[in-house]
This record gives C-alpha cells, sequence and structure tokens, in this order.
C-alpha cells in the first residue's frame, strides 16, 4: 500500500502541518495520485469499496430488519437506504477521528467526503433492485432476494467508481478524508 510505505519514511513525531494537508505531500511520488486533477483508479476504486461497505452493512441491515418484520417495500427500502447512508458517514467518520480531529470537523468531513458517492451508489443499488423482476417481493430465504442483492451493489461500485475518481480528481470526496489518514 502506497501510503504505508510512505508513512514509514516520517519521522512519528513530525510535525503535524507535514500530515494534515496535501501540501506536505504533493511532491512525494508515492501521493501524485491523491492530488487534485491526478485521482488514480485505484484510489478511486478504494474510496468506492471503502463506501461500499457501510452501504451495505447499512443496507443489508435495513432490508433484513424490513423483512422480517414483515413491512412493505417502500418502507424496507427507506429504512434501508438511512441506514446505509448512516453506517456509511460512520465507517468515514471512524477513521477521521482516529486522527485527532473533533466531531464536528469529522463530522463536516465526512458528509462532504461521502454524500454524493452514497447517493449514487444507493441510486444504482435500490434502482436494480426496484427493476429486478421479483427482487421486490424475494424474502430472506429466497436465492433471489441475495443474489439480487449482491448484483445490485456490484453494479453500485462500477458506476460509483467514476463518480469518486472524478471527484478525488477535484481535491472533493475521500481526497479530502485522506488528508487526515497518517
Amino acid at each position: 500500500m502506497q501510503h504505508d510505505t510512505h508513512q514509514g519514511q516520517h519521522s512519528h513525531h513530525a510535525d503535524r502541518a507535514d500530515h494534515t494537508g496535501h501540501a506536505g505531500h504533493a511532491g512525494h511520488a508515492g501521493h501524485a495520485g491523491h492530488r487534485p486533477g491526478k485521482a488514480g483508479w485505484a484510489m478511486a476504486a478504494r474510496a468506492t469499496l471503502h463506501c461500499l461497505t457501510g452501504c451495505a452493512i447499512g443496507e443489508i441491515l435495513g432490508m433484513v430488519i424490513g423483512t422480517a418484520l414483515g413491512w412493505g417495500n417502500m418502507a424496507t427500502m427507506v429504512l434501508a437506504i438511512v441506514l446505509a447512508f448512516l453506517f456509511g458517514y460512520t465507517l468515514t467518520l471512524r477513521s477521521i477521528l482516529k486522527a485527532g480531529v473533533d466531531f464536528r470537523t469529522a463530522l463536516r468531513v465526512a458528509l462532504a467526503a461521502d454524500t454524493l458517492s452514497i447517493a449514487v451508489m444507493e441510486l444504482i443499488d435500490n434502482g436494480v433492485i426496484a427493476l429486478w423482476p421479483g427482487a421486490m417481493d424475494a424474502t430472506l430465504s429466497d436465492a433471489l432476494f441475495w443474489g439480487a442483492l449482491v448484483l445490485s451493489l456490484a453494479a453500485a461500485f462500477v458506476v460509483t467508481t467514476p463518480v469518486n475518481k472524478w471527484m478525488i480528481g477535484r481535491g472533493k470526496g475521500h481526497a479530502v478524508v485522506h488528508q487526515y489518514h497518517h
């Protein structure tokens, strides 16, 4: 992982200013893919996978809860979307808070970094499930339920990765989160 290799080059007690923004990293080859305009597919894929993890946890939990409670399709889908956003933001928030950032700043960064990514992911994910014949009415014990869910999450990953690449290339999205990882 490029970031870990780069981190090992710095003293553990290095000036915090060297780690809080991209200015301190811009000249390092290990971070060339993180500068605005230079977003790489690997970084975009990692950002999307991070986002997908939170979304998938929330999505699956929402679908399982709604289905188990016998809720209708719309109520279950709303719960799944709300939980997808909640878990997506929570994973990013957790990583930013670990860097010692105050909660209010961390929350603003998480909202700015993940909102578009999660929204695109949820639009694609739920769109696939809604359009897949029978998927909305499948139960937890149906292979169709799990198959449609897996394929919808895969489609969401494929569509959202270019969105994240575009955002990172403009210094937005997970490019903002990256400055807090050190």
